[in-house]
């Protein structure tokens, strides 16, 4: 299955049907009067949370939605049916935008979450609606209320406890493929990975989920490379792991390059909470080890983790680093969503 985190579709409710002019002609009855019925309502147009989905692919190859007409109002009192609604499934991590990007409708984090789209128009009055005491005969009726209608956009964010950043060929993916028994494409040059990649980590019986992101390269906020567009991803991630590859030139400078594409991107991402670690060490030597380390911690101003996904070492360090910060942030989360109860003396039935 492709993967495709953005889509533009144009949806329209249906319009609400007709009322209905008619009257009673029954034999023996002397004075029938008006019996139009109603028209129905217009179906509308709701966006729904569903699991099982990771992309929006299924967005590709139809970008018209469009609810159907409600039923006209007949004779004998009769009212027209309502139209279905037309239902978009979503995965989680979706988040709908107006036509000019910036306008958000609705952000799903939860399977079952729906959002009303585009409403369907309102059914028109018959004609028996319209009779009065001085106006028995009434012979109009309403026409149904048009549906709304827009174009929207789709855009997937993964939902993601802790996302993996670094330069292109950085060892991101190996890394992923070692703690996780997620499968990413690895090999010896740059942007092996081309789309988010989601693993889950188990480590001292506890799981979170981690997100591998397509390299980052000097000039990404500008579009260079794969650009800025994958790093929506890690906007939810509670903690970013920097992988800094111990075999470039220089540690300190690839530790930069990211941070200032970070803040080009967001301030909110740059100021997440940071595990920076130096990776594939075990193809340097002792004294390059020991030089690439102190670059790393001029520039981060922390001392990194020393890993290698090859040989293990280092990486159940850094993978409990990122689960305190995990546990931290859902704890802080889970005091703010808390309801205050406030102690009430008076007298209640």
């Amino acid at each position: 299955m492709k993967f495709l985190d953005q889509a533009k579709i144009y949806v329209k409710a249906g319009d609400g049907g007709a009322g209905a002019v008619s009257f009673r002609r029954e034999k023996f009855i002397e004075f029938g009067g008006p019996d139009g019925g109603d028209g129905g309502k217009g179906g509308s147009v709701v966006a729904e949370c569903v699991d099982h989905l990771n992309t929006l692919i299924d967005y590709r190859y139809q970008q018209h939605f469009k609810a159907r007409v409600g039923m006209h109002g007949m004779g004998r009192n009769r009212t027209g049916a309502n139209s279905p609604d037309v239902v978009l499934k979503v995965p989680v991590g979706t988040q709908i935008y107006e036509e000019d990007g910036e306008t958000m409708i609705a952000d799903f984090t939860e399977v079952g979450q729906r959002a009303l789209i585009c409403k369907g128009g309102n059914g028109g009055f018959g004609n028996a609606y319209f009779k009065t005491s001085t106006n028995q005969a009434p012979r109009r009726a309403n026409p149904g209320l048009p549906g709304e209608e827009k174009t929207i956009w789709l855009r997937l964010k993964l939902i993601a406890d802790a996302g993996l950043v670094g330069l292109p060929n950085a060892g991101k993916s190996t890394f992923l493929a070692t703690v996780t028994a997620a499968k990413p494409k690895i090999a010896d040059y740059p942007f092996t990975t081309l789309y988010p990649g989601l693993g889950v980590v188990r480590v001292d019986g506890r799981e979170f989920v981690l997100a591998d992101i397509p390299g980052l390269i000097e000039g990404a906020h500008e579009g260079h490379g794969l650009g800025d567009r994958f790093l929506g991803h890690v906007e939810r991630c509670r903690v970013l792991l920097h992988l800094v590859d111990g075999t470039c030139e220089h540690a300190g400078k690839a530790y930069k390059v990211i941070r200032n594409e970070l803040a080009a991107y967001s301030e909110d991402l740059a100021a997440k909470p940071e595990i920076v670690a130096l990776s594939k060490t075990d193809s340097l030597s002792p004294e390059l080890l020991k030089e690439q380390v102190a670059r790393l911690k001029r520039a981060a101003k922390k001392t990194p983790i020393v890993l290698s996904s090859i040989s293990g070492s280092g990486v159940q360090e850094a993978l409990r680093q990122l689960f305190e910060v995990i546990g931290a942030a859902k704890a802080a989360d889970a005091i703010i969503e808390k309801p205050v109860l406030e102690k009430n003396n008076t007298w209640q039935p």
